[in-house]
């Protein structure tokens, strides 16, 4: 905070909106953005890993795999996402404990499921209580990546599974017929260009799942939108040095903006990803480029 800050009610008008904005508080909300753009670096490439396994098991010409890639992406996106959300977070951490309770307890002789209870004993909690508050919330934050990695998974599924089967089938017999076996023939010729068709339907994705980052709420991790209502609800010179009325209209402008602004940035490189992949390809975008040239 400014050196300035020692008594706000003595400042002029931009000096306590320097000193307000600095506030420890407020430092929060913009280590709630680095959280956000953190979810979203480990979640986009943990979703396509599972969509990838997901469009592969699909496509297998092995049945009960092949049940389960399809299985996998049908369940999760029938299902909405917020009670998917709710449930999967409750579900994988009573798992987790239920495991460690197994492992750390084995003299137990009390039920775990006691009515509408989950009693495990201490040393089975995950993250124990006498943990450091950043345990509990590196803890809390990988249960959500996970939990939005297999959801957005199952979409990059469905999205892969329709490119695979886009690539011209001739394509994938000439490779046979020149000798190649089934898995260099998915490596090497339908996997390289399985991407020119999945893109838009990736593209979207994205644009949804940034969206969906305000779903962090639901999981009981401080996020911007959190900070946001925290920040812009009334405060009082009783509780604050700096009180002021209902500002949320312009917390929530402010995401307004962050959110169109990074949407804006992923636009402009996902068409220059775009333009990449189809360069040379036998598709409309390669033959525009190839015509243009």
């Amino acid at each position: 905070m400014f050196s300035f800050c020692t008594d706000p009610s003595l400042l002029p008008d931009w000096q306590w909106m320097a000193c307000y904005l600095t506030t420890g508080k407020h430092m929060s909300i913009y280590w709630s953005v680095l959280t956000v753009l953190l979810l979203l670096a480990i979640t986009a490439p943990a979703a396509l890993a599972f969509g990838f396994a997901g469009a592969s098991a699909a496509r297998s010409r092995v049945t009960p795999l092949s049940w389960l890639g399809r299985g996998y992406i049908a369940v999760v996106r029938g299902v909405p996402d917020i009670a998917f959300f709710l449930f999967f977070v409750i579900a994988l951490d009573q798992m987790i404990e239920w495991a460690r309770h197994k492992i750390k307890c084995p003299d137990w002789d009390q039920p775990i499921r006691q009515g509408s209870d989950f009693v495990v004993c201490q040393a089975a909690k995950m993250p124990l209580g006498n943990a450091p508050q950043w345990v509990h919330e590196s803890y809390g934050f990988m249960i959500a990546v996970f939990t939005f990695a297999i959801v957005f998974g199952a979409f990059a599924a469905n999205v892969l599974f329709g490119a695979m089967r886009a690539v011209p089938k001739a394509q994938l017999e000439t490779a046979e017929s020149y000798g190649m076996t089934p898995r260099q023939t998915f490596w090497r010729i339908l996997v390289p260009q399985m991407w020119v068709y999945a893109l838009p339907g990736l593209s979207n994705l994205w644009m949804v799942l940034i969206k969906a980052t305000p779903l962090l709420f639901l999981l009981g991790i401080e996020d911007i939108v959190y900070w946001a209502r925290e920040l812009g609800g009334n405060k009082t010179a009783r509780f604050t040095d700096y009180p002021h009325g209902d500002w949320r209209m312009w917390y929530f402008l402010a995401l307004l903006v962050f959110y169109l602004a990074f949407t804006k940035v992923s636009e402009l490189v996902l068409s220059r990803i775009m333009a990449r992949l189809t360069k040379g390809q036998a598709t409309s975008g390669g033959e525009a480029q190839r015509k243009a040239a």
